[in-house]
């Protein structure tokens, strides 16, 4: 029977990341490159350094077949050693993603990432809604719509985004707070300079703007 495992509601003494945007400047001992659908943007930090604390009949550090759940509802489901995950074992995001990989010592040595469609993740050679093919994926699986029918994303019909936020691929982003929120309201992360200006240029925002000429009237 294999241990199901959670989280106490104290984490400070996890390591904190700098954010769950792109650690430019250092990569976090354990970290999970979670790719949006143009590329990878945002660590997920997962670590397992410290030994469990939280359950009375776990007096050593946790050893073999495990489940353990972070405080972001993320799961770890494989093998682990000493507390760190160590082999096979897949975390698996709630927006309904993976990451399938081989761990040691809490390190990754190779993996691969999995929308939540299906759509699997190639670091080498990405080219999803490039310039070449803008499809997304849906309309790579059941067709493109009849001419005049725009989708707008990969989910049809979209998300109605909140007014004055962006919608940046696993939650909502305010520009205003620098917040990020879950499609649930539900508080992911403050965003840094680096992931505020990419979610500026590149994600779905709320509102129209004019981008092209604008006759005079």
């Amino acid at each position: 029977m294999e241990p199901i495992l959670e989280e106490s509601e104290d984490n400070s003494s996890l390591p904190q990341p700098c954010h769950t945007g792109v650690c430019y400047n250092k990569k976090p001992p354990c970290g999970v490159l979670k790719p949006t659908r143009r590329g990878p943007t945002k660590p997920e930090r997962a670590s397992t350094s410290r030994p469990y604390q939280d359950s009375a009949a776990l007096s050593t550090k946790m050893e073999g077949e495990a489940i353990y759940i972070l405080p972001t509802d993320t799961k770890y489901k494989g093998l682990m050693k000493d507390g760190m995950f160590h082999g096979k074992g897949t975390l698996y995001f709630p927006s309904g993603s993976k990451y399938e990989a081989t761990w040691e010592k809490g390190r990754i040595i190779k993996g691969h990432y999995t929308f939540a469609d299906g759509l699997k993740y190639d670091e080498e050679q990405w080219h999803y809604c490039d310039g070449y093919d803008r499809r997304f994926y849906t309309e790579i699986c059941e067709g493109l719509k009849p001419a005049g029918i725009s989708q707008l994303t990969n989910l049809d019909p979209p998300r109605r985004i909140p007014e004055g936020c962006y919608d940046c691929g696993d939650g909502f982003y305010d520009p205003e707070t620098r917040v990020v929120r879950d499609y649930r309201n539900r508080f992911l992360r403050n965003a840094d300079d680096d992931e505020h200006e990419w979610i500026i240029r590149t994600c779905r925002k709320g509102w129209d703007e004019f981008i092209e000429h604008r006759a005079k009237l």
